[in-house]
């Protein structure tokens, strides 16, 4: 039988924890922030082996990395493994940015994008595949350039299943219009292609998504609470950079842009007050709880920056759970400070 002083300390226990209402999250792991250094457009997925795979762009530009482990917090430790490297010369030999780590059909895909090592701004969609269990394992083989409607700039396609059909998110410029690149859908006929004509779901329109670059890009989806959340990220890539949101319902048609709204304002953007700046390019994963939602993202802790944003290597992987609405709606609140560095 428990001892009296143990029950009243139980008791005090559970009375001195907080109540959390509808639109809170409960408390979970306090993940280090940053969770890994100079790692930008980063992608963590939890999948069915119990593991977390993580991949990013890395500063050099010049190959795709993936580590695993079985906490959240053991990737920084975790040894990443190269698992492709650009070609010297011709398509994918430039600016490999933004992997992203897939299991379709019980094999692996990786989604990246890249330059040719002669113009290095000729960026395309390409794809990698591997049938191995572990994909830190087994062969990656390259599946080529995944088409879309133009041969313009495409860049960070991401893919998810609704009611049984696959569908494909990416950036890419129009050509007829004087931007920088807008956010497209289309049903996937298979892991490398895509099928019918895209639909644009988003063109930079509002002030915040113009800042230094007219951008809409880096999608993200999570399908919660009867409905089918976007995420993306907007303007250049300092602390201008920003997040939005689309939503659609779960019972509409996804390739007709009437189903989808546009927040006219940021859901994530810098905070000075937490010394965070420019956060963006997301992805989603759960806790350890397997129902906490998290948002990964990538931020700077310093606003001024020397030269192109694009090459100071800063931008570091952060991880913070997300707060659902009493409506809900996902509540990104703010990027949270820093956490001390562990001696």
């Amino acid at each position: 039988m428990p001892r009296p002083c143990f029950l009243l300390a139980l008791l005090l226990g559970v009375l001195s924890q907080p109540a959390f209402a509808a639109d809170t999250v409960p408390p979970v792991t306090v993940y280090p922030n940053p969770l890994i250094t100079q790692r930008a457009d980063p992608f963590i997925r939890r999948h069915s082996d119990g593991f977390y795979y993580f991949t990013a762009t890395v500063p050099e530009y010049d190959r795709i990395e993936l580590r695993r482990a079985p906490t959240l917090a053991g990737l920084a430790a975790a040894e990443p493994k190269t698992i492709w490297t650009r070609h010297p010369t011709g398509p994918m030999g430039a600016h490999i940015w933004a992997p992203e780590l897939h299991h379709i059909d019980g094999k692996w895909f990786i989604y990246f994008a890249a330059g040719a090592a002669e113009k290095i701004w000729d960026i395309h969609i390409y794809v990698l595949e591997n049938s191995a269990a572990n994909p830190l394992e087994g062969e990656w083989i390259e599946r080529g350039q995944l088409r879309t409607q133009w041969e313009t700039f495409a860049l960070d396609a991401t893919t998810f299943e609704h009611r049984g059909v696959r569908y494909l998110v990416w950036a890419q410029r129009d050509p007829s219009v004087k931007n920088n690149t807008d956010l497209y859908i289309a049903r996937m006929a298979s892991p490398i292609t895509i099928e019918g004509t895209p639909v644009r779901l988003s063109r930079p329109e509002f002030d915040w998504e113009k800042v230094r670059y007219e951008v809409n890009e880096g999608p993200a989806v999570l399908v919660r609470h009867g409905r089918v959340f976007v995420t993306y990220s907007a303007a250049g890539t300092g602390a201008e950079y920003c997040m939005g949101l689309l939503t659609a319902s779960e019972d509409a048609d996804l390739l007709d842009p009437k189903s989808w709204h546009k927040s006219p304002t940021p859901v994530f953007a810098t905070s000075e007050a937490a010394g965070i700046f420019g956060p963006g390019h997301n992805n989603f994963t759960v806790a350890e709880d397997g129902t906490t939602d998290l948002l990964v993202y990538h931020a700077r802790n310093y606003r001024d920056i020397v030269g192109d944003p694009l090459r100071d290597p800063n931008r570091h992987t952060r991880v913070q759970p997300i707060r659902w609405s009493a409506d809900g709606t996902p509540d990104f609140g703010t990027p949270l400070p820093e956490t001390p560095a562990t001696q």
